[in-house]
């Protein structure tokens, strides 16, 4: 097992930048407003041979309002689940009552706590640490997480022991699992469903995920990677800064998942916001799959009535298996990963050239090209252009005036002959040249 490391302190100290510093990534949100960071964020560290999971939390507050007290207990599980803490204080607002709080819950709990002083850019190093050392956590740590400064002496401090003895992390794929949707639908209580824990902060006001958290899950011997987005609400109604960086980290997300798992709610219905990030999915070539969350106490005929809606609305993503479930009670969450699955082995279907030419023959069987200028427009051979989405390019003549409507004909007709279920498929058309054209 890998050492665990989890970063705490009060809000705004430089918890996510130390956490992207040292994971050389950008997965953790970084804004200038206090309590961007609410739910405890992973990440793996491999830094001059050491290797260990480090874990970003949100800043411990004595706010007593309901988030306040949910993110205090996402750091708190944090700090129960590491072998080691980064305690980080900030140099240039000095050490705060509220420091002084969470130094104590560290004492308590028994972990080896390493006090970090972030934020000595510009500073004398001796002096930037001197106001720390009143916490009583022995000498402090003097970086500045921005520009990457005290990066080697942190870590010489976490592991002292010889790089050899720390074992490295497997290299096994996962599935990279986006669940998205508009806020308020269920997408957090749907991960810590599938998770079998409370992993993500859940809550009744919209907009309570910000960043976008990426989980680990293996299940039945397949590795996923589940990452909880902050739900996209309509452009007009955004107003905090922090939730404009949560949109694009959420679209960021998108592009970079396998599965793109999207979430509605059965009582609210599939709403045009809905439609623009299925259609921005679809752009993306993303697998899909879509759960009609809060199915549970709902009578027959509003069932009824939903399922007609949404048939009918969501026409153009026809490929994408459908689930009526219930997040909450956990109906219908395990069938789920069988459709994952599908999507994503649909995907990443290998096709090969010939199998791809005799389904274009058989196409042409079905339905013939039309007659442009009473000449028929021949479709000669196929073959694979790529794979995540799948891509068939299809060699021809006249291709430049076939109709939108046989297009998507043969787009409908590959997706069901390749059995490809949960996935776009996406056709190039590529017209032979006439090498007398010049004479």
């Amino acid at each position: 097992m890998l050492p665990v490391v989890a970063i705490v302190g009060r809000p705004n100290v430089g918890k996510s930048t130390l956490f992207n510093r040292l994971t050389r990534s950008r997965s953790a949100l970084i804004s200038s407003y206090p309590g961007t960071t609410r739910d405890r964020q992973y990440g793996e560290v491999s830094w001059d041979g050491c290797h260990f999971i480090i874990i970003d939390t949100g800043g411990i507050t004595e706010e007593m309002d309901e988030v306040g007290k949910l993110i205090t207990q996402q750091a708190l599980q944090a700090i129960e689940d590491s072998d080691k803490v980064l305690f980080l204080v900030d140099a240039k607002t000095g050490i705060l009552p509220e420091d002084k709080i969470i130094a104590e819950t560290l004492r308590r709990s028994g972990k080896h706590i390493f006090l970090i002083v972030n934020k000595t850019e510009g500073m004398d190093p001796v002096m930037s640490v001197t106001d720390a050392y009143e916490l009583g956590l022995g000498t402090p740590l003097a970086i500045a997480a921005v520009h990457g400064s005290g990066m080697a002496n942190l870590i010489t401090s976490l592991f002292p022991e010889p790089a050899a003895e720390l074992v490295e992390a497997s290299e096994t794929s996962s599935i990279k699992l986006a669940i998205v949707g508009r806020p308020n639908v269920g997408k957090s209580t749907l991960t810590n469903r599938m998770l079998g824990e409370e992993r993500v902060i859940v809550h009744d006001s919209p907009g309570t995920t910000r960043d976008s958290i990426f989980v680990p899950l293996e299940r039945f011997g397949k590795h996923y990677i589940l990452i909880d987005t902050a739900g996209i609400r309509k452009r007009k109604k955004i107003e905090e800064v922090p939730e404009k960086f949560s949109v694009v980290k959420t679209l960021q997300s998108i592009e970079s998942s396998n599965v793109v798992l999207y979430v509605v709610d059965a009582r609210l219905g599939v709403s045009e916001q809905d439609l623009k990030l299925l259609g921005f999915v679809l752009e993306c070539g993303k697998a899909l799959v879509v759960a009609i969350n809060k199915w549970d106490g709902m009578t027959e005929d509003a069932r009824d009535r939903t399922k007609a809606t949404i048939d009918r609305h969501l026409d153009f993503v026809r490929f994408a298996r459908v689930h009526y479930i219930s997040a909450l009670h956990g109906s219908g969450v395990g069938n789920l990963f069988d459709s994952i699955h599908e999507a994503y082995e649909s995907a990443t279907k290998k096709l090969s050239t010939p199998l791809l030419s005799r389904l274009l023959q058989k196409a042409q069987t079905v339905h013939q090209p039309p007659l442009v200028k009473g000449r028929r427009v021949k479709l000669r051979y196929a073959h694979p252009g790529g794979y995540n989405p799948p891509c068939i390019v299809i060699h021809g003549n006249q291709l430049h005036a076939l109709p939108e409507s046989y297009r998507k004909f043969l787009a409908h007709f590959f997706q069901k002959e390749l059995h490809l279920f949960g996935t776009p498929v996406f056709i190039e058309f590529k017209t032979s040249e006439n090498p007398f054209s010049h004479k």
